[in-house]
């Protein structure tokens, strides 16, 4: 059979420090779109060096905001690929035999290696293999749940799978990057929360926290990466620390009336 065709999409917002790296890693697929929601740092011109596929589009939720991209794909075969992330050569081979052979699942989840600080390699707290939804799909059989703004689940009518190589992943490049990342995050999943029906409660403002420390630096063995492995499970007690606090604001101004 002949090889079938793969589109890539990516989505990007001030990402001009990192979707240079991202996008050389995928020139070899058939189609590039990327989807910009209107990036003030120069990272639309640094996308359309790789392609005429730049499209922007208001970010609404991160389930939405990916269905939109699936929309402006022309083949079937998608893989997914955020601005941060960089598809190694293996990733790309295992990928190609699998397009030349006919895939034997409708999605696949990806492991994918993550560099804390650009050089700190984080391989414990669950940040490997890091299954966060598939990447390499039937788009004819996949789609996000948009009903979730950020975290967003996915609803596949087939057969899931697993790849055996990894993508490589730079999340965070400097801890002000995290810091206004997790800002920006616990707003959205406050928000997520509240449109949901869940209310506030003091408990989970005081248990949450310390209860996600442990549960990442010592049952997820978060300890066995140094002190970078530290501070991520006491930066991530405090994200979950905002998110509480975030719903109790926002409960408090009855934002979930509007």
């Amino acid at each position: 059979m002949p090889k079938l065709p793969l589109s890539v999409f990516v989505l990007a917002y001030n990402s001009a420090d990192k979707i240079r790296q991202c996008l050389e890693s995928v020139t070899w697929a058939d189609e590039i779109v990327v989807v910009d929601s209107f990036s003030a740092d120069g990272t639309e011109a640094i996308a359309r060096e790789f392609t005429d596929k730049v499209i922007q589009h208001e970010f609404k939720g991160f389930g939405e905001l990916r269905n939109f991209a699936l929309s402006c794909l022309t083949h079937d075969w998608v893989l997914s690929v955020d601005s941060d992330e960089v598809v190694t050569p293996e990733f790309r081979a295992e990928i190609e035999g699998m397009l030349e052979r006919g895939p034997d699942a409708d999605a696949y989840f990806v492991p994918r290696i993550n560099f804390f600080l650009r050089k700190y390699k984080i391989l414990h707290g669950g940040w490997y293999p890091d299954y966060r939804q598939p990447q390499f799909f039937n788009r004819n059989k996949f789609r996000y749940r948009e009903d979730q703004l950020v975290h967003e689940g996915f609803v596949c009518d087939g057969r899931v799978g697993y790849v055996k190589e990894h993508v490589i992943q730079y999340p965070f490049l400097t801890l002000r990057e995290f810091l206004d990342k997790m800002d920006r995050y616990s707003n959205l999943m406050a928000r997520q929360r509240g449109k949901g029906g869940k209310r506030f409660k003091a408990v989970k403002l005081i248990f949450s926290p310390p209860v996600f420390f442990l549960k990442m630096y010592i049952f997820r063995r978060g300890f066995m990466d140094g002190l970078p492995g530290l501070v991520l499970a006491l930066l991530y007690a405090n994200y979950t620390l905002l998110k509480y606090v975030k719903l109790w604001d926002m409960e408090r101004n009855a934002e979930f009336n509007e």
